[in-house]
């Protein structure tokens, strides 16, 4: 149970302090960006097989934005925003940014510090506990690439830390489609995770699709833009299964973004609540392969311009309201959500593949040593192994909890709630509904994340069942994102206190 219960975390956040300060005071900027690309070869993330690298295809890169709040001089409160071309935040990089931060310099208060991922399939696997890799030279091992990783991301924040100085803020909103509903349900009430369309019995998508892109714009006292912040509810896996590294849509969104406002400009990318969704086209493929041919542009390119669009209108529309006075209130709490009930079939089902498995693995090994276990092996057992402790934990008790940290930041009129979840969009939708701001961010994949398993599915999609809504890859149930709604809405409410 160590893997989700994660006794040390839960100490390191329980105590974020608390700035009860709500009034306008003067925003301090900086922004940097950090190269993680990693210098030797990796084993990839986002699939069933061992997949070393073969090759870089585009940069991956740490975005950074850092924020403080102060009046007369002192300090009121202060974020740190790290956006990454990785697959979600893990302990076993977040906590090493922390440390290094607060080596270097002791201003920046390490549990500010928020960091997130665009879930890129072509980026590093950032768990220990991941497949045994080839000892070679041109391989970075997993805590080679951790060290790598959390050194260079640590630099670019106290970089940004030092640079920061007086600015101003803009946001808005803005709409296009980029993230599309990927479960198919079928006229038994199953769903299916890509399900094919072309059967008789489909009868459509499962549920809503968020096609907010926000817009947060960071400038100096002299208007020169700083950073760009981008939200967009959809997971960056447009080229998931290729063998090279890869920062998918964000490397040409920032490119974009980049011949727009400027080439040293940040641009911060957040991806929304979207574990049922993603770029892929599901039912109008073959309309929108044909406008991408004659607009003689690939899937990513088109992302990048909807999105240049989108935030080109937003800017148009909301410069003139850049303001000075911003407050920045940060507010943070390490949930603990009720586990996933498992039932006993799912329980037997799993405790026989895992010890199927360890069969397999000790057979392998036995004939040959120094080859690792088969490929499918190393995301399967560790799930199959997770359900199992599950299971056994809540017999023992079954009130049984996951620690879930979730982070909400008021800055100006709007409010920045973060989980560490691919968290099906309508729980992404209850909270912008019923969230106090005027315009709402909603953060996945922010960490740090305990499990293997990280989607949070909706009561509907545990009852069509499939890939994401399962047990074996949600250890909290939709009862459990409930709650995670309701406790996230109110550290929000807490920012906008009621005249």
């Amino acid at each position: 149970m160590t893997r989700f219960i994660l006794p040390i975390l839960c100490l390191i956040f329980a105590s974020i302090p608390h700035t009860a300060t709500l009034y306008a005071a003067t925003l301090h900027i900086g922004a940097a960006r950090a190269d993680i690309t990693p210098t030797k070869r990796i084993p990839l993330c986002g699939a069933f097989e061992l997949r070393l690298s073969q090759g870089v295809e585009t940069p991956l890169t740490a975005n950074v934005v850092v924020l403080e709040s102060t009046e007369n001089g002192k300090s009121l409160d202060q974020v740190v925003f790290v956006s990454t071309d990785l697959v979600y935040t893990t302990p076993e990089i977040l906590v090493p940014i922390q440390k290094k931060v607060a080596a270097r310099d002791s201003s920046i208060t390490p549990e500010k510090i928020v960091v997130s991922g665009s879930h890129t399939h072509t980026g590093p696997i950032l768990l220990l506990d991941s497949p045994k890799l080839p000892v070679a030279d041109d391989v970075m091992d997993y805590p080679e690439v951790f060290d790598f990783i959390s050194e260079r991301i640590a630099n670019a924040v106290v970089e940004a830390w030092k640079n920061r100085k007086p600015g101003k803020m803009a946001f808005g909103l803005d709409f296009g489609v980029v993230g599309q509903n990927r479960r198919t349900v079928f006229a038994d009430g199953s769903a299916q995770m890509y399900g094919n369309m072309s059967r008789p019995d489909f009868r459509g998508m499962e549920a809503m699709e968020d096609h907010d892109i926000g817009s947060i714009f960071f400038l100096d006292e002299q208007d020169k833009m700083l950073a760009v912040i981008v939200n967009v509810s959809c997971p960056s896996q447009a080229v998931e299964a290729r063998q090279k590294i890869n920062a998918d849509f964000w490397h040409p969104v920032r490119e974009t973004l980049g011949k727009r406002f400027g080439n040293d400009v940040v641009i911060v990318g957040w991806c929304g609540a979207s574990g049922d969704l993603s770029p892929h086209v599901q039912y109008r493929r073959a309309a929108v392969n044909r406008m991408n041919s004659l607009r003689k542009l690939d899937t990513m390119q088109e992302i990048a311009r909807k999105i240049d669009r989108a935030v080109a209108d937003t800017w148009d529309a909301v410069k003139a309201t850049a303001s000075t006075e911003v407050p920045l209130v940060h507010r943070a709490e390490m949930l603990q959500l009720p586990l996933r009930k498992i039932t006993e079939e799912e329980y037997v089902q799993s405790k026989a593949e895992r010890d199927k498995l360890d069969a397999q693995i000790e057979a392998g090994l036995k004939a040959n040593p120094e080859k690792a276990p088969a490929e499918i092996v190393w995301v399967a057992r560790p799930w199959h192994d997770d359900l199992v402790q599950r299971y056994e934990a809540l017999q023992k008790d079954p009130d049984a909890r996951y620690p879930a940290m979730v982070h909400a930041i008021r800055l100006g009129d709007t409010v920045i709630l973060t989980n560490q979840f691919e968290m099906f969009t309508d729980f992404g939708i209850r909270m912008k509904a019923r969230s106090p701001a005027v315009q709402t961010f909603v953060v996945q994949l922010t960490g740090p994340l305990p499990t293997i398993g990280t989607y949070l599915a909706t009561e509907s999609a545990v009852r069509g069942g499939g890939y994401s809504a399962f047990a074996l890859s949600t250890p909290v149930g939709p009862e459990g994102g409930q709650i995670l709604v309701e406790e996230t809405l109110k550290l929000a409410n807490e920012l906008f206190p009621k005249q």
